[in-house]
């Protein structure tokens, strides 16, 4: 069985603000201690359930925030930039774990609302229906096949999942108090939670179906600036809706994210 983790820092436990998940944050170098951890917490889960292969992507940013010398050796990591493929060495795989995920864009009260890039993207739609991370990577996945067994995050995560996702496990490790605070579990309480989450998940895995997507896909996005939108020119699927907004279609989800 072959497991992949898909890793967002946002989410993780004991992150309760941007200080944690930005390079020039304060407390940026604990975010990513708190990152690896709980990506090794969620993998040796996945091994005690039966996994042979676990890959994590390390996905938040540039990707580039695991702390190499501590990931758990039985783990392959993906990090950096991997082109127009959202989820490098997904295919084959039995079930994907969303970890460490956020609510969308404009999520009152959520933690570190956004989609994507709070500076530049204001909204998502996918296939008309407004959208964040978790409802796009679980359609992606779903091009390859692959179930999205687990979301882990806040509460308003986990209450987004439940609405994309019929029969996803979530896991709520922290109660969001605003945009930048949150009430947080005890490290181990937290832990022992992601434990038991990727278990009961794992176990579950066939219970639960890849996400059904309407094809052909169409991921429409709203940017936060004027003359923000690309160039249509030679780009086919793709269609400038005014000057903030433009959406791309095509056969799958993962390429009509990538414009």
């Amino acid at each position: 069985m072959k497991i992949y983790i898909f890793v967002d820092m946002e989410g993780i436990s004991g992150v309760s603000g941007s200080d944690f998940v930005t390079a020039s944050g304060a407390h940026y170098q604990a975010g990513r201690r708190y990152y690896t951890e709980e990506m090794n917490v969620c993998a040796s889960a996945c091994f005690e359930a039966g996994a042979k292969e676990v890959i994590a992507r390390d996905g938040h940013g540039a990707g580039n925030h695991f702390l190499w010398d501590q990931v758990d050796p039985r783990v392959q990591i993906v990090q950096g930039q991997t082109g127009p493929v959202r989820m490098w060495g997904l295919a084959g795989s039995d079930a994907l774990i969303l970890l460490g995920y956020h609510a969308m864009a404009g999520t009152p009260g959520a933690l570190l609302e956004h989609t994507y890039s709070s500076a530049t993207i204001q909204n998502m739609w996918l296939n008309g229906r407004p959208v964040g991370e978790t409802g796009i990577d679980a359609a992606i996945a779903a091009d390859y096949g692959v179930p999205t067994i687990l979301v882990t995050g806040d509460d308003f995560v986990c209450r987004e999942a439940r609405e994309w996702i019929p029969g996803v496990h979530t896991c709520e490790v922290k109660k969001a108090c605003s945009c930048q605070g949150a009430m947080l579990l005890p490290r181990k309480a937290a832990h022992d939670l992601i434990r038991e989450a990727t278990i009961a998940a794992i176990r579950d895995l066939k219970n639960i179906k890849p996400l059904a997507v309407t094809k052909p896909v169409t991921i429409r996005r709203e940017m936060v600036e004027r003359q923000s939108t690309p160039n249509a020119a030679g780009r086919p699927g793709l269609t400038i809706i005014d000057g903030r907004s433009y959406e791309k279609t095509a056969p799958t989800a993962e390429q009509a994210f990538f414009v």
